[in-house]
């Protein structure tokens, strides 16, 4: 039986993570039997009876959890994500084409390493944001509870959730954060000369393609939940490992959900992993703050009826 790099054997993740890869069997529920109750049709004879519980299901668009949790998906938060994702589009088009107005052949160089720097960072925002949402806070915490949190909360009850949202809700959020750095850089080419560009021109390739690998994260992460359909350039980006594989995020949710965060290119998640850093953080958090990791993760994940 073969291990992952978190010491999860492949049938510990089969075992505990939703098939996303056998939709039939994602809403399928879970039954036990209780053969403790017994009949007594004859003075010397008992026959013992055997009674299947249906529970609700654990994981898929089934479970009340989820349901609730997709319910609250406000029309304000759909016109905040269609703004988001038209204005940083026009941002990133006008960004491109001002980088490739100044691009000379002797920074290409220089423009790989740093852009592949800004791929890197991007990754570890990424972990960084996915850890902070997955693991602290409520759905009931004002203003960031519903609009931001609570995505989170329904994939983890409901992953293949992700794949049937269209390109607005997928990437509002993401695109959102890119406006301002994309926003700023434009703002740069046009206060600095073309000397100063070309002197800085290291730096403009790694703030663009940070920009665009955390834009472009959610809509990477919601092709690692897609099993079918995918075009042929993303599955061979997936295989060469340039953008998260749909076995490598597999890990994550398994439950609790405690690891392998990064979900951009998934890179980080080994050496992370590694040196323990979330989980000393969430150490550090619960020893001086008294707050639980993932416990409003796991109020919703109980919320069976």
């Amino acid at each position: 039986m073969s291990q992952t790099m978190t010491g999860k054997s492949d049938r510990e993740i089969l075992a505990n993570s939703m098939f996303e890869d056998d939709p039939n069997g994602n809403s399928a529920p879970a039954t036990t039997e209780d053969q403790s109750s017994k009949v007594t049709n004859h003075p010397t004879k008992s026959a013992t009876v055997t009674a299947t519980t249906v529970t609700p299901p654990r994981w898929g668009p089934q479970n009340k959890g989820a349901q609730e949790l997709a319910s609250l998906y406000s029309p304000g938060k759909r016109a905040q994500e269609i703004i988001c994702v038209y204005t940083c589009i026009c941002l990133m088009i006008i960004n491109l084409a001002l980088i490739v107005r100044h691009m000379r052949l002797d920074r290409i160089s220089v423009a790989f390493v740093s852009a592949l720097c800004g791929i890197i960072t991007a990754d570890f925002a990424s972990g960084l944001v996915h850890w902070a949402a997955d693991t602290w806070g409520s759905v009931d915490l004002p203003l960031i509870g519903k609009n931001f949190l609570r995505p989170f909360r329904e994939h983890h009850l409901d992953p293949t959730s992700i794949t049937r949202h269209d390109f607005i809700e997928t990437n509002g959020d993401n695109f959102m954060v890119g406006i301002p750095i994309l926003g700023y850089l434009a703002h740069y080419f046009y206060i600095r000369s073309p000397s100063e560009i070309q002197q800085h021109f290291g730096w403009i390739a790694y703030v663009f393609l940070c920009s665009i690998f955390v834009a472009m994260t959610n809509q990477i992460h919601k092709w690692s939940h897609t099993y079918w359909g995918l075009p042929r350039w993303v599955l061979l980006l997936q295989s060469c490992h340039i953008i998260l594989p749909r076995k490598h995020h597999r890990i994550h949710h398994v439950a609790p959900h405690e690891t392998y965060f990064c979900i951009t290119t998934g890179w980080l998640n080994w050496p992370l992993e590694r040196i323990r850093f979330w989980s000393t953080f969430e150490f550090l958090i619960e020893h001086f703050t008294g707050l639980k990791p993932r416990d409003d993760d796991m109020k919703w994940a109980k919320k069976l009826t």
